[in-house]
């Protein structure tokens, strides 16, 4: 038998994945409350929950920021066509996205495109001067295509099942 160090979603019974459910809706929940809505008592809530980390299941809890509220309610979804897909060129421009805070979230893709950026502004003019100030002048952009999205019709931080 070959030993997987990487657990498993089967390995998660129904409790397990209630637990996942309720601190996805609320990482706030209080051993007491979440054990009162997955039907265990505190103890054995509190065990599951430290295994469910330890077996990396559960990550980390942070906060949903509405960015609206901050200021930055523009989204741009930019798609990134590299000159060359080489390491160096790839790891440049992932660096170079880190230092920008107006990108929130930054995805390798396969396809046309090398990166599908989200980018929270305040406007488009502060759209259009992250654009032709800093992204174009990323070394190796060959081209962009931007999308602006209408609304949000879901929005999940991870598939449960």
């Amino acid at each position: 038998m070959r030993w997987n160090p990487l657990p498993m979603a089967n390995d998660l019974d129904d409790i397990d994945t209630r637990i996942l459910h309720e601190l996805q809706r609320d990482g706030r929940l209080s051993h007491q409350d979440l054990s009162a809505r997955v039907g265990l008592s505190p103890s054995p809530c509190a065990r599951r929950i430290r295994r469910l980390e330890a077996e990396g299941y559960i990550t980390g809890y942070s906060a949903r920021i509405d960015e609206t509220r901050l200021g930055f309610g523009f989204s741009v979804f930019v798609s990134v066509r590299l000159d060359r897909q080489v390491d160096d060129r790839l790891g440049t421009f992932e660096r170079n996205v880190s230092r920008c805070p107006e990108i929130v979230d930054c995805w390798l893709m396969t396809g046309s495109f090398d990166y599908l950026l989200r980018v929270a502004v305040r406007d488009l003019d502060e759209f259009e001067r992250f654009l032709t100030g800093r992204l174009t002048r990323f070394d190796g952009v060959a081209s962009l295509e931007s999308s602006i999205p209408i609304r949000r019709v879901k929005y999940q931080s991870a598939r449960l099942d």
